[in-house]
């Protein structure tokens, strides 16, 4: 066999096996989440976060409109849910590695307490650098379709639910921050 023949045929042989890889390789989005948010999936398409209100500080109202231009994490949890007190101070740790002008966690307490045990509660689980909301009469709850706590809802800057996870993630895990740092970018 000559050269050029070789050469001809191992080029030929090179690409088929590269489209071979690419055929069978299924493609990843740039988005996906890491294996630490295993719970968390992509709500495609994104779909605008409802307008219910909860309780925060003195009893004043919020809705997620006002975190417009952030990147939000809602995490509705309960005292007497076991995993969403465990995941607690990851978020707090998760807030403090993120800028809040870019990032914010905000944790809402559905268990039916006031705002001010909801505050002396998470401090009580070093996780007091989470503010304290609280959803009385669980409207927010409700409104996102809950069944089952924790339940933790990525919203965009523009005010879309763009993922959600229903039970516990790893939220202060390295590569959890490095994605949702990544996110909070865009």
């Amino acid at each position: 066999m000559t050269k050029p023949r070789f050469a001809a045929i191992a080029i030929a042989a090179g690409a088929a096996v590269l489209l071979l890889v690419l055929y069978w390789i299924a493609p990843v989005s740039v988005h996906a989440p890491p294996p630490s948010l295993m719970p968390l999936k992509l709500t495609e398409p994104a779909k605008p976060a409802p307008g219910v209100v909860f309780t925060g500080a003195g009893e004043k109202l919020h809705s997620l409109r006002e975190f417009k231009g952030k990147l939000v994490l809602l995490n509705l949890w309960a005292p007497w849910c076991g995993p969403c007190v465990k995941e607690l101070p990851e978020l707090a740790a998760l807030q403090k590695a993120l800028p809040r002008e870019r990032f914010t966690v905000v944790a809402v307490d559905v268990g039916r307490e006031g705002q001010g045990e909801a505050a002396a509660f998470l401090k009580a689980q070093h996780a007091g650098a989470l503010d304290a909301y609280v959803d009385s009469n669980a409207s927010l709850y409700r409104a996102f379709g809950g069944y089952g706590l924790p339940v933790s809802v990525l919203i965009d800057a523009e005010g879309n639910e763009i993922a959600r996870a229903e039970g516990p993630a790893d939220w202060s895990a390295p590569d959890s921050v490095a994605y949702l740092r990544q996110l909070a970018k865009e």
